[in-house]
Formats: structure tokens, C-alpha cells, sequence
């Protein structure tokens, strides 16, 4: 998963022995046994994806000559912390996105955005909104805010679905895996010893021509390999035609904005101020976590957006609950992704592929950026490739000047970005939320995320020749 906070991840992950004595060659065996099982049940026997997911981890576990009862354990764990974590973002991001639609706050927005950007240059404009808000938001929260606009744009602009939602996605996971004060790259920057301000600005020069490649250009080619309509669920719906009224454009902007701000603030107070006990950064810490900064904005709607469009106090609690109905499988399927993600971990894939990397002789970014990815594709977290990969090569950035320690960094984040599949809860986030099946999510954002990671290392190396 993508929301650890960034004092959790500078930690890194705890030392835990795994819960078989099985050799890499059998746990190797086990992976491709896990995911396999998991794709045939949903592809070939149409099994929901939560039961397969859970099939899959016990397969998995068994392949790997696992206890059971450990096997069990370790994915309920991770479905548990899986949902804990990002079942309450989703939630408060479905309650905010409900009152846009129902307010007619988001056919605010959605009308001002065609009113100004042509057919051509909404792609762009959708890479740009996108990774404006996800320079400080964790990929899910950026997901549910943005969702109903992408959704209302596609369905409004009588736009393919991908075309304007992979830019979107593609904004939201550069910002992620390449530019801090994301976590994952601050980890990458503390364990390493890098600058982060020479970070952040690689990051920005690197992320910018690889989100136009895997944004608008990919949502190019990827809006003719598929063409899908988002469950009817989760479809934003014009409010009704009794509303005499509806938010203002500014209004709904801020409403939307404001847990980006919150986090933002959150997030340049750790650089700036730094100091655990200084009381702004205390309160900062509270108000910027994504959870309050979600809660807060959803508080704020209620009056920016329920109240502005008439609602009563009924109307409103209605909305809540009907906001809350379309996402109940999505969790779980989330929540299930998590779950067989742990368990790739605690059987010690993570370890299996950092004792095989150690032998390996190549180029330290490259070397930096395959690590990432063995570890990014086995367990299907990219905190956790990004963690282990910055602590596997920091031994080899003590003699490097601030620039390369910069590009080592980025290197790691990148590799933690590619070829998301099954194992990853994000896979499984994405795939619900645009309705597709398991083919298409491969096809569209699986691919992005590979162009994401390979287009950036091919940056990132040119980068090295001239710094």
C-alpha cells in the first residue's frame, strides 16, 4: 500500500522471519502458483475477485509448505491493515465526491472545464489537474477526489473513458513514485543521504516528460485498445431538476482543494520547520494527516456544497449514506489485494529477491531500478520496494556527490512503479473504479505504470551523463 506515514516509512519495515522454511526455488514456484490460481478463477470461472483473492493467498501459502494457521494470519493482517488504511479515505472521498455530484458542484466544475479546454487539449489538462493534486496526496486520496470529475468529463464530453483517465492516474503515480514529499521517496532520500531539494528538482525535470508520455500519448493508444463504461453505481448522476441552485465554481474548487492544502501544509512544515515539538507543526501534523484532511473537507462540503445547492439536513444525511452503498465491494477487493500482498511478504519473497540482488553486477542506477522491481513485482508494494531497495544500495551512495546520491533515489522510485498486477491492491482499486476486467486493467493501467518506470530510468540515465 501506498499511505504509510513518512516517520513509518523512514523507519523501514520490521525484521520478521518468515512463516515457511521453504527455498527460493519453491518460493518461486509459490508466487507463480498464487497468481495463477488468482487469474484463472477470475478469468476462466468468473469467481468475484475478493474470493479469488483469498483462494489465491491459501494456494500461495500451500505452494510455499506454509502452517495454515500463519498463512491465515498473515492475510487477514493485511486485508485488515489494508482497509484500515485506505477503507476510510475511500469512504470519505465517496461521502465528498456524492456531495459534488448531487449539488451539482462537480457539473460545475465538468461545464467550466469543456467551456475552456477543446477536445484535444482535455487529455492534458486532466495530466495537469492531476498532478497538481497529487504532488502531496497518497494515490488513493488522489483517486477519490478526482473520480467524479473524470467520470462527468468522459460521460459529458462524450470522451473515451481512457483517454481522460489514464493522463489522470499517470499524474497522480509520477507524483508518487518520483517527486517528494511523497513517503516513499523520502524514505528513499533519508536512508540514502541524498538532498532533498536537488531531489525534488531531478524529480520534477524527470516526472514532467514522462507523464505526457504515459499520459495523454498512452491514453491515446490505450482509448483504442479498450472501450469500457465505469459501473453504473459509481457514475455521478445530474442532480435533481427541484435544485434552484448549485455551488459556484470557486466554491466547489476550494472544497475539493482543501485536503490538498491541508496535506501540502502538512508536508512543507516537515521540511521547513522540522521539530517534533514546535506546536504549528504539531497541529499541522493533525490536520494534514489524510484521514482529518479528508474528514475536514467532507465537514466543509456539507455547507460549501450541500447547503450552497439547499439541502436540508436530511437531504444531506441521505446523500451519505447512498455515497457509501457502491464502494462496499471495492473495499473488500482492496482490502483482499492487501491481504495476499502480505502474505508474499511474510513468507519472504521481499528477502528472497534482496539475497539474489546482491550478486548482481551492473551500473548502480540500473542496478538501483531492478531491485526495485523484482521486489515491486513479488509482493506488489511499492513502499516496500522502495524501502528495501534504498536500504540494499545506500552503502553504495557514501561516495557519491549530491547529484548521483539524487538520481539513486529517484532510480528506486521508479523501479517501485512497475508492471502493477494482481498482487497489488492499487491493481484492483483502479480496475473497480473504471470497470474493467482483469484483461483490460493489464492492458491500460498495468502498461502505464511499466511505461511510468521505464520512460523515467531512461531519463534518469541520460540525466547521469550531463550532472
Amino acid at each position: 500500500m501506498r499511505h504509510l506515514s513518512a516517520e513509518m516509512l523512514a523507519a523501514g519495515p520490521e525484521p520478521v522471519d518468515p512463516i515457511t522454511s521453504a527455498g527460493s526455488a519453491q518460493l518461486g514456484i509459490a508466487v507463480l502458483v498464487g497468481i495463477a490460481v488468482i487469474v484463472l478463477l477470475i478469468t476462466r470461472f468468473k469467481l468475484h475477485a475478493f474470493l479469488a483473492l483469498t483462494i489465491g493467498s491459501l494456494a500461495l501459502g500451500a505452494a510455499a509448505s506454509a502452517p495454515l494457521d500463519k498463512v491465515i494470519e498473515s492475510f487477514s493482517a493485511g486485508l485488515g491493515d489494508t482497509v484500515s488504511g485506505v477503507g476510510v479515505l475511500i469512504a470519505l472521498g465517496a461521502i465528498l465526491g456524492k456531495l459534488l455530484a448531487d449539488s451539482g458542484g462537480a457539473d460545475q466544475i465538468v461545464d467550466t472545464i469543456l467551456a475552456r479546454a477543446g477536445k484535444r487539449s482535455m487529455p492534458w489538462a486532466m495530466a495537469l489537474i492531476a498532478g497538481i493534486i497529487g504532488l502531496p496526496l497518497f494515490f488513493e486520496v488522489g483517486i477519490v477526489l478526482l473520480i467524479p470529475v473524470v467520470l462527468l468529463v468522459a460521460k459529458r464530453g462524450n470522451y473515451s473513458l481512457m483517454r481522460i483517465g489514464i493522463p489522470a492516474l499517470a499524474g497522480l503515480s509520477v507524483m508518487h513514485g518520483l517527486v517528494p514529499p511523497h513517503p516513499g521517496p523520502l524514505a528513499a532520500i533519508d536512508a540514502i543521504g541524498a538532498n532533498l531539494g536537488v531531489t525534488l528538482a531531478f524529480g520534477v525535470l524527470v516526472g514532467i516528460p514522462t507523464l505526457v508520455i504515459a499520459g495523454p500519448l498512452f491514453g491515446r493508444i490505450a482509448g483504442r485498445w479498450v472501450d469500457t463504461e465505469p459501473p453504473e453505481g459509481l457514475i455521478p448522476q445530474r442532480p435533481s431538476e427541484d435544485l434552484d441552485k448549485r455551488p459556484s465554481f470557486g466554491a466547489t474548487l476550494t472544497t475539493v482543494l482543501l485536503p490538498v492544502v491541508l496535506m501540502l501544509a502538512k508536508a512543507l512544515s516537515d521540511i521547513v520547520i522540522d521539530d517534533a515539538d514546535n506546536h504549528v507543526q504539531r497541529v499541522l501534523d493533525v490536520i494534514g494527516s489524510p484521514m482529518i484532511a479528508l474528514l475536514v473537507a467532507v465537514i466543509v462540503g456539507m455547507f460549501t456544497l450541500g447547503r450552497a445547492a439547499g439541502f436540508g439536513k436530511d437531504r444531506i444525511t441521505k446523500t451519505v449514506e447512498k455515497s457509501l452503498l457502491p464502494i462496499a465491494g471495492i473495499l473488500l477487493i482492496v482490502g483482499a489485494g492487501g491481504g495476499f500482498k502480505q502474505t508474499l511478504i511474510d513468507i519472504g519473497v521481499g528477502e528472497m529477491i534482496l539475497d539474489f540482488s546482491k550478486d548482481w553486477s551492473i551500473p548502480t542506477l540500473l542496478l538501483a531500478w531492478l531491485i526495485a522491481v523484482a521486489i515491486r513485482l513479488a509482493t506488489g508494494s511499492a513502499t516496500v520496494a522502495t524501502i528495501s531497495a534504498a536500504g540494499l544500495v545506500a552503502p553504495l551512495a557514501a561516495d557519491m556527490g549530491t547529484a548521483e546520491a539524487a538520481l539513486l533515489v529517484l532510480a528506486v522510485g521508479a523501479g517501485s512503479l512497475f508492471f502493477s498486477h494482481v498482487n497489488d491492491a492499487g491493481f484492483w482499486l483502479v480496475k473497480e473504479y473504471f470497470g474493467m476486467d482483469v484483461g483490460q486493467t493489464v492492458k491500460t493501467w498495468s502498461l502505464m505504470e511499466t511505461i511510468i518506470s521505464v520512460v523515467s530510468l531512461i531519463f534518469l540515465l541520460l540525466l547521469s551523463l550531463v550532472v
